[in-house]
């Protein structure tokens, strides 16, 4: 669909809630106008779709004009022009950004109740009932974890860009290694400079580490002896004396041993995500994960023997070849384990994915819908609540992907670094440091992208870790 812009520059705050109501490729006119009179700021939206035209109007008093309001007017006479074009109501209402949840959460920090930002999200977004109630409940636990931070803490992300084999859905920078493993080690000998670097930093600023987080990539495509290494290296460098929580992703079963496991929780590490995506044998094949669904319950049953009482487990609704009823057993099969945390991701086509270049028949966006209220059903029912979502461009339906916790399990780093509630120090090729300055903005430093990167540039990222010190 053309877009054109006629009195305003607000391209992007247009664009993209045309993305998430109209196909990429679909056909079709919106002209997005803007108009300042001495009384009213007038948004008027026209869109012409398959020889229907509609048009709608918003206003707003000249005098109570802000950026964020303005764009707001804008957004809200293009989804009213295209509701009559689209075949449902969409689920997020006017929203077009990946986090939903920042405007509920701010509402309540500012002094708002939940029944309250309910209301907003309901009036003044067009949300639907089901999302409204995932957004509030995962603004309560927002503001919760919140109320655990001091003014110098921080979250450590450690990154290990590095999988066995790519899955057809991926499209995370990571080099697939399968029996090449020559990279790893200057990788990990440079990670090692960097983390000695970034401790003395933290111990010169006075902040404080409240979580960390190793990703990837799968991180458990090291082997026992360099995850051994590598925690034991994370605990001499940085002061973990007020951590609250310390995760390690497993991710895929396959790269998991009950001893691998065993040195990772004795090592200090309280969570773990062991992460199915299906339960279904043939779905696995079809994205390219070799392991079984008894190998994710082995090794379920291996991080308990462990220690692991905080276990993450993600499934994927939409996968090739998956079904509804396939996927609501996966879903059955996962909770029947009891984990303390089930995420549930939306599919999402990316660039740089298989799927994305091969385009497979996938399951319909209606089926889609029914997979993801299946889910959201059946996990408030067991005790479950949802504790932090986002979402993203080509979603599968235009869901979003949701974390659910039971007994107030809830990670503390996924909250932290979705919501940007403090400073993310990332380490490692692909992390992305978020700098929370004090006057309230968020400032960003990227790391090289690809380990080959990371490992040639080393003295600039820690240049840069040094910069970003000077700002905190």
């Amino acid at each position: 669909m053309i877009l054109k812009l006629q009195g305003h520059e607000d391209l992007y705050a247009v664009e993209q809630l045309q993305m998430s109501l109209f196909s990429v490729e679909g056909e079709g006119e919106a002209i997005s106008r803007l108009h300042r009179g001495n009384t009213w700021l007038t948004a008027v939206t026209t869109i012409t779709c398959r020889g229907k035209t509609t048009r709608a109007v918003k206003r707003l008093r000249t005098g109570e004009e802000t950026v964020r309001l303005r764009r707001r007017l804008l957004q809200q006479s293009f989804y009213q022009a295209a509701l009559p074009h689209l075949e449902q109501i969409p689920a997020w209402g006017a929203l077009a950004g990946v986090r939903p949840t920042k405007l509920s959460t701010k509402h309540i920090l500012e002094g708002g109740t939940p029944a309250s930002a309910g209301r907003l999200l309901e009036q003044v977004y067009y949300v639907t009932p089901p999302r409204r109630e995932l957004a509030v409940d995962c603004s309560v636990s927002t503001v919760k974890a919140a109320g655990l931070l001091d003014a110098n803490d921080i979250s450590l992300y450690v990154g290990i860009p590095f999988c066995p084999t790519r899955c057809a859905y991926c499209s995370f920078v990571s080099r697939t290694v399968g029996r090449k493993t020559e990279l790893l080690e200057p990788y990990l000998q440079a990670l090692y400079r960097e983390l000695a670097h970034t401790g003395k930093l933290l111990a010169r600023s006075g902040k404080t580490v409240r979580t960390v987080y190793i990703g990837g990539g799968t991180p458990t495509t090291l082997s026992e002896e360099q995850m051994g290494k590598l925690l034991a290296i994370i605990h001499d460098t940085v002061d973990l004396s007020r951590c609250l929580e310390f995760t390690v992703e497993g991710g895929r079963p396959d790269t998991l041993t009950a001893q691998k496991l065993a040195i990772i929780r004795a090592s200090g590490a309280d969570r773990m995500s062991i992460n199915p995506q299906t339960m279904e044998d043939a779905v696995l094949r079809a994205c390219g994960r070799p392991h079984t669904g008894a190998d994710v319950i082995r090794s379920y049953e291996d991080a308990c023997r462990a220690g692991f009482d905080a276990i993450n487990m993600d499934l994927i609704a939409g996968l090739p070849t998956d079904s509804y009823e396939g996927f609501c057993r996966s879903l059955d099969q996962v909770a029947a384990l009891h984990p303390a945390n089930i995420t549930v991701h939306t599919l999402a086509l990316k660039k740089g994915a298989d799927l994305f270049e091969k385009r497979p028949v996938l399951p319909s966006g209606a089926e889609v819908a029914q997979m993801v209220e299946y889910a959201n059903q059946t996990l408030r029912g067991l005790g479950y609540r949802p504790y932090y979502l986002y979402r993203q461009k080509y979603m599968s339906g235009s869901f979003e992907n949701v974390g659910w916790s039971r007994d107030g399990k809830d990670c503390l780093y996924n909250i932290y670094m979705m919501e940007e509630l403090h400073t993310i120090l990332s380490l490692g090729g692909g992390g992305m440091n978020k700098v929370n300055l004090p006057d309230g903005t968020l400032q960003r430093f990227h790391n090289p992208k690809f380990p080959e990167e990371y490992i040639a540039q080393l003295d600039s990222v820690l240049a840069q870790k040094e910069k970003l010190f000077e700002l905190l």
